[in-house]
């Protein structure tokens, strides 16, 4: 079980994304986005090395709060032939220089990720050790294991980031969130599976949507 750090980092990781997001495309809002961190979860990773995060940050200079979906993985050292996926390097109070990736470019994660969708990875509470996040929801259809070695090569466009899974299938990551009013949220009804939660709203009530679907190529 990964440990949570309750320590300082330098940057921080939404002042890293400030200057990260708008390079993006999907990003929908303006050159200085205000950010917030509003929810999400972690997965462990099983050789206790990377950290794997996937963070909901909020631009809340947006009058909607246009909410984004970030998969975050930290490293303390770089991660070869990552260099277009980094987003950056902070200093952590206690594991010293941390490299930040965009985690749909890190097998780890993506690894990770596509065990939570076949039920055989656990969802993590953000910010507490060893602590299940039972809000995070999924599903799959069919069967296979996730191959034992895969190199993920995702693409971005406007609409968020395809990743080609496994068995012909294609992991679309909502990169902008949209809530819905289903609680827990629902997948599309051709969806193959899903990943969804919920995070704290501006009136202390919940939102909650699909973040990730699965799909045929």
């Amino acid at each position: 079980m990964a440990v949570i750090h309750h320590t300082t980092l330098k940057p921080t990781k939404v002042e890293l994304l400030a200057g990260w997001l708008p390079t993006r495309p999907w990003y929908r809002g303006g050159p200085d986005p205000v950010l917030e961190k509003s929810g999400g979860f972690r997965l462990d990773d099983p050789e206790g090395e990377v950290g794997i995060e996937f963070m909901v940050a909020t631009d809340t200079t947006d009058p909607g709060r246009t909410a984004y979906l970030v998969p975050l993985t930290y490293r303390g050292a770089p991660l070869d032939g990552a260099e277009h996926a980094l987003v950056g390097t902070t200093e952590h109070g206690m594991l010293g220089t941390r490299w930040v990736y965009d985690g749909c470019h890190d097998p780890v994660l993506v690894t990770e990720l596509l065990s939570l969708i076949e039920g055989r990875a656990q969802a993590m509470a953000q910010s507490v050790s060893d602590t299940p996040d039972h809000e995070v929801t999924r599903s799959r259809t069919g069967a296979g294991p996730v191959p034992a070695e895969f190199t993920p090569e995702p693409a971005d466009d406007r609409e968020g980031t395809r990743l080609p899974a496994f068995e012909g299938t294609v992991l679309h990551v909502h990169r902008v969130l949209v809530p819905v009013a289903d609680h827990p949220p629902l997948p599309p009804r051709d969806a193959l599976g899903h990943v969804a939660t919920g995070w704290p709203g501006p009136d202390g009530g919940r939102l909650h949507a699909v973040l990730m679907t699965l799909r045929s190529a």
